[in-house]
């Protein structure tokens, strides 16, 4: 057992290596790591197997996208935590990079590079705070241009092959979206896939000859597919494979348009298969290590090298030959000798809740001798609890607590039905889950009923306060981060791109607003029973500091135990090692003291 506040600074400074992506012609790829203490780029070539950083910047990296030769590449950053990107371009083997699109109240999104890397698309909200109009500039002389406002939120894919046109991708509720084409000579959208239901669209791959390509969607279905679908000509899809119960979450396509790497979301494990377009078949890579892999990228059509998680595996970069059926790590920067043999591997378990409906989790630590307890609930809210490593779920099971995450009703990564069941009046049946949850733990894992605490982050952050104040007598205590203490506060206050898409999810301030005040922690804080702890970022763009502010404010006019942490340099996330090291040790130690 460790107990120092060392200890858990070893555990919160695990570094790891993300979002690989190939460099093209150069047998190389870049990723994302906190090495020098804020996410950078870094590149690993494949000649000399050897690691270098790659950008220097100020703030931390959010997106990284190489042009066509590789021989240019365009990083986002943000200030301060706050999300509103800024774009740099980087030039070959140079670490310095140079402002290219620059508003820093606004928020941007990069759109692509034309094919002969004259110019990128992106979008920015500079003419009105909800919307996205779309821009292109010219790299040589610095010009922008906007050709197409966009009264609402859209994100742009990518060029097509014949640079005429960007493919676009525009939200049509807080999970589904539609795939659009601009036609940049005339100005003209249209709509593909015309008079298609609701559905899910993602991870769109182009095939090498340009005339369609691949994507991913749950139209007409309850997961997500395969399908294959021409630019011209029928709007109709082509399913090429769908796996029943889960959905294929990613796709990417080899540089010769032959396979098409694809992963399954297996209950918050990978799989990761190869499906062969010619012959329409596919088969499963074996060996993986049991976890979440993504920002799968093709370093030739032999190699497909892929990022993985895990429990015991913060972060690093895998590559997979063909070939040689082989596969073999490349990267060990989330390596940390001292302490990872410590780390647990969860079990991942099911309860029944009150109207029977089977709801998974992952239990972490033992819970015989009446061990205390810390349900840790994922935001969202259509989030979901992976199988990846949490350093301050390892530290508490490695402290003598059991952590149980789960993926109560409205989670991703079980199908549209099973993340429509907590929608607009139905958001209580999700807090009666964790009540539940804690029950069932006590009932079949021999948890302590009096020592059973709850902690969220962002919607989970919600779902602690709406636990402590609907199911009172359940908790010991409870950690906010980020959370919300009020739907309709919320709405009001945060970005206006957010507000329409987060209403199809919460309910609507025009139709909704008795319920939110029957459901809303703030005007239920005469029943918190217990001591709170909470945090939040000054720069929070999603969910405002003033939800923070407001809670605490009203528990300490009633004498309850509170205490509210404000991180003025940080955002909805928290980036900096500094600001880890003080909220978690908070967490533990009141943890600790409390159960």
């Amino acid at each position: 057992m460790i107990n120092s506040n060392q200890a858990l600074f070893r555990y919160l400074n695990v570094r790891g290596a993300f979002q690989p992506q190939v460099l093209p012609n150069q047998q190389a790829l870049t990723f994302i790591s906190k090495e020098t203490g804020i996410p950078q780029v870094w590149k690993w070539d494949a000649t000399t197997t050897q690691i270098q950083q790659y950008s220097d910047l100020p703030d931390r990296v959010l997106s990284v996208h190489h042009s066509p030769s590789g021989k240019q590449t365009i990083v986002g950053i943000d200030e301060h935590g706050n999300e509103k990107q800024q774009l740099y371009i980087l030039h070959e083997n140079s670490l310095n990079a140079q402002e290219l699109v620059v508003s820093k109240e606004h928020f941007h999104q990069f759109g692509g590079w034309s094919p002969d890397e004259s110019k990128i698309a992106f979008t920015s909200n500079r003419r009105h705070p909800g919307y996205f109009d779309i821009f292109i500039i010219d790299l040589e002389t610095k010009t922008e241009e906007v050709v197409y406002q966009v009264d609402g939120n859209c994100t742009p894919i990518a060029w097509t092959k014949d640079g005429e046109q960007l493919i676009l991708s525009m939200p049509d509720t807080n999970i589904d979206q539609s795939y659009y084409i601009l036609n940049l000579k005339k100005k003209e959208l249209h709509k593909l896939f015309e008079g298609s239901a609701l559905a899910r669209y993602q991870s769109l791959q182009q095939s090498k000859n340009g005339e369609g390509g691949f994507l991913l969607t749950d139209l007409d279905q309850n997961t997500l597919g395969i399908h294959q679908f021409t630019f011209k000509g029928s709007s109709e899809l082509q399913q090429l494979l769908l796996i029943d119960k889960w959905d294929i979450e990613e796709i990417k396509l080899s540089p010769d348009s032959s396979l098409l790497a694809f992963t399954i979301n297996e209950g918050g494990f990978s799989r990761l298969g190869i499906y062969d377009v010619t012959k329409q078949t596919h088969h499963f890579i074996e060996n993986v290590p049991n976890g979440v892999v993504d920002s799968l990228t093709w370093l030739n059509d032999n190699e497909l090298c892929f990022g993985l998680k895990s429990p015991i595996l913060p972060g690093d970069i895998w590559k997979f030959s063909l070939e040689e059926s082989q596969i073999e790590r490349i990267t060990f920067i989330g390596e940390a000798k001292d302490v990872q043999h410590l780390w647990q591997q969860p079990e991942l378990c099911t309860f029944s809740s009150f109207d029977g409906l089977e709801v998974p989790y992952f239990l972490y630590g033992k819970t015989d001798n009446a061990q205390p307890l810390v349900v840790y609930v994922h935001g969202g809210p259509e989030h979901q609890i992976r199988a990846e490593y949490n350093p301050v779920i390892q530290y508490l099971a490695a402290n003598g607590f059991a952590v149980a995450a789960p993926n109560v009703r409205g989670s991703m990564g079980y199908g549209r039905t099973y993340v429509k069941l907590d929608d607009v009046r139905k958001r209580m049946d999700s807090v009666a889950d964790l009540k539940w949850l804690a029950e069932d733990l006590v009932k079949t894992h021999g948890a302590d009923p009096k020592r059973i605490g709850i902690m969220g982050r962002s919607y989970g952050g919600f779902m602690v306060l709406a636990a402590l104040t609907h199911y009172a007598d359940i908790w010991a205590a409870g950690v906010d981060i980020v959370g919300i203490s009020h739907f309709k506060s919320f709405l009001e206050n945060t970005g206006s791109w957010r507000r329409k898409l987060r209403e199809f999810e919460y309910g609507s301030l025009k139709d909704d607003v008795d319920f939110f005040e029957e459901i809303a922690p703030l005007n239920h804080t005469d029943k918190i029973k217990v001591p709170l702890l909470i945090f939040h970022g000054r720069n929070d763009t999603r969910v405002p500091v003033s939800e923070a502010e407001q809670l605490a404010t009203d528990l300490k006019e009633q004498g309850k135990q509170v205490e509210l942490f404000i991180f003025e340099d940080e955002g909805h996330q928290t980036e900096k090692i500094e600001n880890h090291i003080k909220m978690n040790t908070q967490i533990v130690q009141f943890m600790q003291e409390f159960l």
